[in-house]
């Protein structure tokens, strides 16, 4: 018997877990990197947390984004531009794709204030509070004649 079912196609169809091409373009320049995060796919590291351990001796493990806390106890959201700066950081973390905004919207969610993107490598960007509520609110950053400004 044959089916004719269809599983839903990913977000990211032939992702293969390397840089965002406009992403790419933009390092080095935090106004370019702001500009392109939004549409662009990034991975936030997923972990697991050993829970209490049951009676029986099974181990529970909770999954969790992970969350750096700063010198000023501001709390920021790790985030990566490809799976390869992620294996750096950590090569048991589990890659969830997603794009920047909701990245930025996630941020949110948890209570922090930064996303920090590509920790420990040569690309490491700091997007900061602001900045990290426009692109959670949709909104694109744009030169004008007074310098970068966002748009709602």
């Amino acid at each position: 018997m044959t089916h004719d079912r269809t599983l839903a196609s990913p977000q990211f169809p032939g992702d293969d877990g390397s840089v965002d091409p406009a992403l790419a373009e933009a390092f080095g320049d935090d106004v370019a990197v702001l500009a392109a995060l939004a549409d662009a796919r990034v991975f936030v590291p997923i972990i697991a947390l050993l829970g209490e351990v049951p009676a029986e001796g099974d181990k529970n493990a909770d999954m969790a984004a992970v969350l750096m806390t700063g010198a000023d106890g501001r709390q920021a959201l790790l985030a990566f531009s490809s799976i390869a700066s992620m294996a750096v950081w950590d090569a048991q973390a589990r890659p969830v794709p997603i794009l920047g905004r909701d990245a930025a919207r996630a941020t949110l969610d948890e209570g922090a204030a930064a996303i920090l993107l590509d920790l420990g490598s040569p690309t490491f960007t700091v997007v900061e509070t602001d900045d990290v509520g426009h692109l959670a609110a949709g909104h694109r950053l744009v030169q004008s004649a007074a310098g970068p400004a966002w748009l709602a």
